[in-house]
């Protein structure tokens, strides 16, 4: 059969540089809509549309996706990564999470393997969910990169230019907030936001090397072995009660 390649479409990449485009959660949308009235906020907004006019290919097509499956008052568990992967097809809004059918990228295979060493858990079915973790968004783990675009095939092509406050601010809230939470801080970047959640709020920090295979395995804290899946269920068990199953 006859396969006609098909132009790129709002599920493949990013095709608005306008903060209304992107949905949110009710609860995240003051926080939201006051960084985009920012000067930086608005910087940043001039930057994508210049890149977009420039024809680059940005990745992925609902930046705000993370804050939009998971509202800040269902958030149990943080899990922050650095920014969205640069494969065209890959990112789909949510730290280390792929589209439904892509190949799992190393760091999730880690993720996955150790889930099941420390669970039980089995691989998910492949093509569907595979390496998507919206289920997981849904269900009360934010899944936050801490720079929320990139350019097609440059990683880090977007770091620097505003959305790491944005970012912040989010973590801040939710480590400001009256429940406790698990954070997941996986590697030096995602430790680096250590400073940004207080030690008086009852949170539990949990911290491995990055479950990139040139880290998970290396001392002094590596991530294949580290058991977070299984201390996570057991903090969210004994601050809520079998019904966080």
């Amino acid at each position: 059969m006859l396969q006609i390649a098909m132009p790129d479409t709002p599920a493949t990449q990013l095709c608005s540089a306008r903060a209304e485009d992107w949905p949110v959660a009710p609860g995240w949308e003051p926080l939201v809509q006051a960084y985009f009235a920012s000067e930086r906020g608005q910087a940043l907004l001039a930057f994508l549309r210049e890149r977009l006019a420039a024809g680059a290919s940005i990745f992925p097509p609902q930046p705000l996706r993370a804050l939009a499956l998971t509202p800040p008052e269902a958030v149990r568990v943080v899990i922050l990564g650095q920014d969205p992967y640069h494969g065209r097809g890959q990112a789909e809004g949510l730290a280390f999470s792929v589209a439904p059918g892509v190949a799992l990228p190393p760091s999730l295979r880690n993720i996955f393997k150790e889930l099941q060493r420390d669970l039980g858990t089995p691989w998910p079915a492949f093509p569907a969910p595979g390496g998507s973790l919206a289920h997981w968004a849904r269900h009360g783990v934010l899944l936050l990169n801490t720079c929320l675009t990139v350019e097609e095939g440059q990683p880090a092509s977007h770091a620097g230019r505003g959305w790491e406050l944005l970012t912040d601010a989010v973590i801040g809230r939710v480590a400001q907030g009256e429940r406790p939470v698990v954070f997941m801080l996986w590697g030096s970047h995602a430790q680096s936001k250590r400073a940004l959640i207080p030690a008086d709020r009852g949170h539990l920090v949990l911290r491995a090397n990055h479950p990139s295979p040139l880290s998970a395995l290396r001392p002094p804290l590596p991530f294949i072995g580290c058991g977070h899946f299984g201390q996570a269920r057991a903090f969210r068990l004994s601050h809520e009660g079998e019904a966080s199953r």
